[in-house]
């Protein structure tokens, strides 16, 4: 009995001594590693968090993704401190289906979702039939759904939640348009074979598409702005709180104002 007590107490102390050590080292921390996804998500980081990071002493390495789901897996296992692709409302859904500890830490620009076609010149164009490809996730599947009925293409069901409609709440369709749920990366690549493809904005950038090319745009609403995401242990680090002022930095609205003009941006950087 007395041999266990003292291995209990060794191994508490032991924990004790080792906690105070690893608040020192976050403190410390000046290594980072930022994950985006490809397009002007990593863009706005390159541009405008890395150098003002650097003035502030760090040493940052960004990583590419090209999917919404390893940035968070990768997040979650501890591979990156933080990143940046996602708005709230799928960073929510996500660490909540997953299990993840994985939080918001401040808000940032989005490239709109747009609705853009090789086929017709506007939505008025649509015709009975038309395809229409749109983000197979289901965050910002319904967030397509609320952008053609914000255009008057669809109707959704009374009371049904916006942020969570599919193509089951839909109370009619009129001009039975045939959706075509893809992986967001892919959406661009569907441009030639349907009528219409709703991308996200990072990834319509990405593939050479301009949003003055978009025959719609959404007018996005706060809670579809990009969020900065970290580990909950670590969302009020020295770091963390760096990050945080460098995105309400009037040197990083410059940076947007320059070169992503176009983005809905939060109330600071407005």
């Amino acid at each position: 009995m007395l041999r266990r007590s003292a291995l209990a107490l060794s191994l508490t102390l032991a924990v004790a001594a080792v906690l105070p050590l690893q608040a020192q080292a976050q403190a410390a921390k000046k290594d980072l590693v930022i994950g985006a996804t490809a397009g002007s998500n990593y863009d706005q980081l390159k541009f405008g968090v890395v150098p003002l990071l650097e003035k502030k002493g760090y040493k940052v390495k960004l990583v590419e993704f090209n999917d919404y789901v390893q940035p968070n897996l990768a997040l979650a296992q501890g591979s990156l401190d933080a990143n940046f692709f996602q708005h709230l409302v799928y960073l929510k859904k996500f660490a909540a289906d997953q299990k993840l500890d994985i939080v918001e830490l401040v808000q940032g620009p989005i490239a709109p979702l747009g609705v853009y076609s090789k086929n017709r010149k506007s939505l008025a164009e649509a015709k009975e039939g038309d395809r229409v490809t749109l983000p197979n996730d289901p965050s910002n599947l319904a967030r397509a759904l609320v952008l053609l009925e914000q255009n008057k293409l669809v109707v959704l069901k009374p009371g049904i939640d916006p942020l969570r409609a599919t193509e089951k709440d839909l109370a009619d369709n009129p001009r039975k348009l045939k959706f075509i749920p893809l992986e967001a990366a892919q959406l661009p690549r569907s441009l030639g074979d349907t009528e219409y493809a709703i991308i996200n904005g990072n990834f319509a950038i990405s593939s050479g598409l301009k949003l003055t090319e978009a025959v719609a745009l959404e007018k996005t609403p706060d809670h579809y702005l990009n969020v900065v995401a970290v580990k909950r242990a670590d969302k009020d680090t020295p770091w963390a709180k760096d990050l945080v002022e460098v995105y309400r930095s009037n040197d990083f609205k410059a940076v947007v104002d320059a070169k992503f003009q176009g983005y809905a941006k939060p109330s600071f950087l407005q």
